[in-house]
């Protein structure tokens, strides 16, 4: 998919190597996360694959997390307004799925949604992520969900 806004806020990148692919990304004006996009952009593979949603892992993982997976949106969308009926409720299997397969006892989901100028994100595709805190990190360090 190609329009003329951005598709990733390089403002919002935290790493160089996060920071070039974003570049390749605003060069060729296409949506990272659009099927037809993602090989080309996300290295990882696909642990699991339904009619709304592909969970991977993160490309880019949180510093001090154990577990960084992303549900991506299998169709462009921006707002929870673009979501097609159903989509919660297999995220919701997927999330579910991931507690057993990671074997997860603790940890956060979180979805941004809407401008990407104020909202933290780095792609305007609707992605969700699971977040795992590592056991063994420091006790005055968190890890941090950008929003805002």
């Amino acid at each position: 998919m190609k329009k003329d806004k951005p598709y990733v806020n390089l403002n919002n990148a935290r790493l160089d190597e996060q920071r070039r692919v974003m570049e390749d990304i605003v060069e060729n004006q296409e949506c990272p996360f659009c099927q037809e996009n993602i090989s080309k952009y996300h290295k990882q593979k696909t642990l699991r694959k339904g009619k709304h949603w592909t969970i991977t892992k993160n490309q880019w993982p949180y510093k001090y997390t154990d577990v960084h997976l992303l549900a991506i949106l299998n169709y462009h969308a921006e707002k929870l307004s673009d979501l097609k009926a159903g989509a919660f409720d297999e995220l919701q299997g997927h999330m579910v799925w991931a507690e057993k397969e990671f074997d997860i006892i603790t940890g956060g989901i979180g979805m941004r949604f809407g401008d990407m100028t104020s909202n933290g994100a780095t792609v305007n595709h609707l992605h969700v992520h699971l977040i795992v805190p590592s056991h063994d990190k420091p006790a005055d360090e968190k890890v941090r969900f950008k929003i805002s």
